[in-house]
Order: structure tokens, then sequence, then C-alpha cells
């Protein structure tokens, strides 16, 4: 059984997980609306550097049994779901 503890831990290492990935889903937004296209490197290089950092921080909380795996990867997923919605929405513009 949990102690109350613990189940703060998971919970804040969940809510920090979050707000890192919704401050990729806002950086790239804003990448895309000032800066750069999807085609160009930059735009590329910055997106697959934060994924990365993202993949990392998530496979420690997961190691660190802070949360799962399905919640790990459900938070990728999420984030790459609406980074695709960005995306198609940029290249009809």
């Amino acid at each position: 059984m949990l102690s109350d503890v613990a189940v703060d831990h998971r919970e804040k290492a969940y809510a920090l997980l979050k707000a890192d990935a919704d401050k990729i889903l806002r950086l790239i937004k804003v990448q895309m609306d000032n800066l750069t296209m999807p085609q160009c490197p930059l735009y590329e290089e910055v997106l697959d550097t934060q994924m990365f950092g993202l993949s990392r921080e998530i496979h420690f909380a997961v190691r660190l049994n802070l949360i799962s795996d399905e919640e790990g990867k459900a938070l990728l997923d999420n984030l790459e779901k609406q980074l695709n919605v960005l995306h198609e929405a940029a290249q009809k513009s």
C-alpha cells in the first residue's frame, strides 16, 4: 500500500511531466506562429531535442515508479497528437 507521501510524489511527478509536455506544445506553437515552418531544419531540431528530453524525463520517472509506463506513453502520445494537429493546421495556412 502506498503512503500518502508516495502518492503525493507520484501526483507531483505526473504534474511536472504534464507541465513540461504543455511547455513543449506552447514552444512549438510560438515557433510555428512567428519563426519558422515545420519543414525548417531548425523547427525539426528543436522539436526532436524537446521530445527526446521529455522522453528521458518520463523514463526516469517510470524507473523510480513515480508514474506507470502506460502513463508515460500516454503523455508522449497525447503530445504527439497535439503537435500533429498544429503541423496540419500550419500546412493548410
